[in-house]
């Protein structure tokens, strides 16, 4: 599903990424961990195709995605990728439904199926109470969950999570944790994770670590 070879990356004087290859297969769930500053980050973005290599080549399901035009890369990431953060990018305005229709919206879904579809994924990820509700009147990790189903709504083929627990009490992570590979085997979705978290990256089908720009042996 992902095949990256040779990624470089630097931001002025310091090379961030040193020639990382990097594969991933239909359904597997990868996590990533490494210090601060050993370029996770860096990587995840890379892969996601919000930060383009200094070289190297990208392929998610058989695209190369930086061959693309910027309004086809837009397009393949609307529909092909989704993402979740540490911090969950909600929009304060909106209600955790609305927040999880934008996506949809934007890939030209009829409002109407847009809406019951975010409707059915908040309800599956036991928010169906809080629907209506806007993020300033959820927890974190029910923030967190409307991240996840914002991230999902297209049925993406790739998720990437940057720290997805990092604010979380550690029960709250535990269950975060779970929703990843239980979504995982509802759509059969590609994950790749970068966390400081070992307990997350133990359930992992594979767990990489990086060190100054390159995954260890």
């Amino acid at each position: 599903m992902i095949q990256a070879t040779n990624i470089t990356k630097s931001f002025g004087q310091v090379k961030v990424l040193r020639g990382i290859d990097f594969q991933a297969a239909d359904r597997e769930v990868i996590s990533i961990v490494g210090a601060s500053g050993a370029g996770k980050s860096t990587l995840l973005q890379i892969l996601g195709s919000l930060s383009r290599p200094d070289s190297g080549k990208v392929l998610i399901d058989g695209t190369d995605i930086f061959s693309l035009s910027s309004d086809a890369l837009a397009d393949f990431r609307n529909r092909k990728i989704g993402f979740v953060f540490q911090f969950h990018h909600l929009l304060p305005e909106f209600t955790a439904l609305e927040n999880v229709m934008i996506p949809a919206l934007i890939a030209r879904t009829p409002t109407a199926k847009a809406r019951s579809n975010a409707a059915d994924l908040l309800t599956s990820l036991g928010l169906g109470e809080r629907t209506d509700h806007k993020p300033s009147e959820l927890s974190g990790g029910e923030q967190q969950r409307v991240a996840i189903a914002r991230a999902v709504i297209n049925r993406p083929s790739v998720i990437f999570a940057d720290e997805p627990s990092g604010n979380l009490d550690s029960n709250t992570k535990r269950g975060i944790h779970q929703l990843f590979f239980d979504l995982r085997d509802r759509f059969g979705q590609t994950v790749v994770i970068v966390t400081h978290d070992r307990s997350l990256a133990s359930m992992s089908d594979r767990m990489l670590e990086m060190r100054d720009g390159l995954f260890c042996n």
